[in-house]
């Protein structure tokens, strides 16, 4: 977060719950680290100083005087996974994939939970896909499946947004430059830990567009969960604390609609996942 004074820099907190007031870390522990992915960098040692701070009760800021920026601001890498819910190949007629489809965001689109979302000049089709997305706490390579968990930090919200026009139509149907518009990636409102999630693969996942739901379902509609994620990836590259995954989008997009549907100046998105809270974005 930041402040919405003149008080500088970039600060780590914890909510005291959902929605509630924050402990500011660094001011419980000058020595603290200033961002999360220096926080996850720590280890356990790290959540366990986050812990003390929220323990002592001290340190708390109100949440009127706060902006919440990002849970990650700047990861080593941003890594996406296509066509990874069952019933979103469905509406479009898609086979179900056999390995992950992975494709990557430049960590450059990401952006605060409340900020808005820039429609760019280059792309008439701006489509929206609320996901379930997860930040890896510690560095590994060829992961086992057993231990995949032990290497995800926590799980957000996130916001796949995609220029449809270029994904689909231009630049050789490449994906990348269709995802990867600035401000194209809405993560929060928060890292909730793996210890405070129950399951993650049964979390309702929603998406509404001003006001009207247009995407409903649920993690259990995933074809390949967290861990099989893990695994494939690190197969391919080491994975560092903070690296962000988002993890495919449920059915409701625009693109499949009849007639499709696209953002416009003024709508304010809204993408709600289960435990994890919400992430509201206008778009300008």
């Amino acid at each position: 977060f930041s402040f919405h004074s003149n008080a500088p820099g970039v600060r780590v907190g914890v909510e005291l719950g959902a929605g509630l007031d924050v402990v500011d870390l660094k001011a419980f522990d000058p020595s603290a680290p200033s961002t999360m992915k220096e926080l996850l960098e720590l280890g356990d040692k790290g959540l366990e100083g986050a812990k003390r701070a929220l323990d002592s009760g001290q340190c708390v800021v109100k949440r009127s005087d706060i902006k919440l920026l990002s849970p990650v601001l700047a990861p080593e890498k941003v890594v996406c996974v296509g066509m990874n819910y069952r019933d979103h190949c469905l509406e479009q007629n898609a086979p179900i994939p056999k390995e992950p489809i992975i494709f990557s965001k430049f960590p450059s689109a990401i952006t605060g939970p409340y900020d808005d979302i820039l429609l760019p000049s280059e792309s008439q089709e701006v489509d929206w896909e609320v996901e379930l997305a997860f930040v890896i706490g510690r560095k590994g390579k060829h992961i086992k499946e057993e231990d995949a968990l032990s290497y995800v930090a926590g799980f957000t919200v996130a916001n796949d947004v995609s220029a449809r026009d270029w994904q689909m139509k231009r630049n050789g149907k490449q994906w990348l430059l269709g995802k990867t518009f600035d401000s194209f990636c809405p993560l929060g409102p928060a890292l909730v830990t793996t210890d405070a999630v129950k399951d993650p693969h049964k979390l309702g996942v929603r998406c509404l567009v001003n006001g009207d739901t247009v995407q409903d379902s649920s993690t259990e509609q995933m074809i390949f969960g967290i861990e099989k994620l893990v695994v494939w990836v690190s197969r391919f590259m080491t994975l560092a604390p903070g690296d962000v995954f988002l993890t495919g989008t449920p059915p409701g997009v625009g693109v499949f609609r009849s007639p499709p549907v696209f953002v416009k100046k003024g709508d304010v998105v809204e993408c709600q996942i289960d435990q994890l809270g919400s992430i509201i974005n206008k778009v300008v």
